[in-house]
């Protein structure tokens, strides 16, 4: 009896010890613990920390506008002062580099360098200042086109194929040849009252799109009201393509101030301008390219960095593109 006593108490203690077939261990069952689902600005800032294309064009970026908001830390050049006797179409040195006749010197005795800096900060200005009106008066539009439909959207639409259809540079040229001031305001102003169209009809499109999602409906069953609906659950969704379209257009408006300029439309005396020196230098194509050239490389690594940035952009938001 003792001997069959011990050995149910020993088969009892296995039995506690060991689990039975139907029990899972814990460890089993639990995997790795699921990380936050990401939304889609982290999913796009994850694919372009790692796009070769948008490290390129955000560091070209940065050094432009570096150059344009502190010109003094390139050069202690002044872009205005001409020495005609002693700099008239000097040719570029360059043995003696970020100094003041690296780029040689213009038909006025002024240092191409000097003005290729400070040129950049009306050129930069006009392009990002007009973005940003015709971002907002585009989105403005589009967005309450798009959510209340019916004869504002179709009226609203028919005011935006009307400045559509204008030449965007021949209407430009119009309204600046009815000021007799060119300072940079003016450019600004004529460029945003034509460019906003595409950031309209963009923005509508997202917003129709928007409009029909549950979490909206929901927002709407709910009480919001109009401008809450619009504000706090359309427009953070919809401004994915319409940052996309900005970031392109950025690049298309630089380009058309130094066009307009080059015309003698747009920016003038005393005001530092890329396109101005690329008109001044055109009469200087057989003697001395380097006046026209210089500048114009500087516009064009300038309109091709805000492209590559906006397709960068472009393919990171874009799920499509994934």
């Amino acid at each position: 009896m003792p001997d069959k006593t011990a050995d149910l108490e020993k088969k009892t203690e296995e039995k506690a010890v060991m689990p039975s077939s139907t029990e899972v261990p814990l460890t089993l069952d639990a995997g790795p613990a699921p990380g936050k689902p990401r939304s889609l600005w982290s999913d796009a800032w994850h694919d372009l920390r790692r796009s070769p294309l948008f490290i390129v064009s955000a560091l070209l970026i940065l050094f432009l506008i570096v150059m344009a908001i502190w010109p003094s830390l390139f050069t202690d050049a002044s872009p205005r002062d001409a020495d005609l006797k002693n700099h008239f179409l000097q040719p570029p040195n360059w043995s003696h580099f970020f100094q003041a006749d690296w780029f040689g010197y213009d038909p006025q005795g002024r240092s191409i360098y000097a003005r290729v800096v400070h040129g950049a900060r009306a050129s930069i200005a006009v392009g990002v200042v007009v973005t940003l009106a015709v971002t907002v008066i585009g989105t403005i539009v589009g967005m309450i086109a798009g959510y209340f439909g019916g004869w504002v959207d179709s009226v609203l639409s028919r005011i935006t194929d009307v400045f559509f259809g204008v030449p965007f540079i021949v209407g430009a040229m119009v309204i600046l040849t009815t000021f007799e001031e060119r300072a940079v305001w003016v450019v600004i102003l004529a460029l945003a009252f034509l460019g906003w169209t595409q950031i309209a009809r963009v923005a509508r499109g997202a917003v129709i799109t928007i409009k029909q999602s549950d979490y909206v409906v929901a927002a709407r069953a709910l009480g919001a009201s109009t401008s809450r609906i619009m504000f706090k659950h359309i427009l953070p969704n919809a401004m994915a393509p319409i940052i996309v379209v900005a970031t392109i257009a950025l690049g298309g408006y630089i380009g058309a101030e130094a066009t307009l300029s080059y015309l003698g439309i747009g920016l003038a005396e005393p005001t530092v301008s890329w396109g101005i020196d690329v008109a001044s230098g055109k009469d200087q194509l057989r003697n001395a390219p380097y006046v026209l050239m210089i500048p114009s490389v500087m516009v064009a690594i300038t309109v091709l960095s805000f492209l590559m940035f906006g397709d960068a952009v472009r393919n990171a938001l874009d799920p499509k593109m994934r």
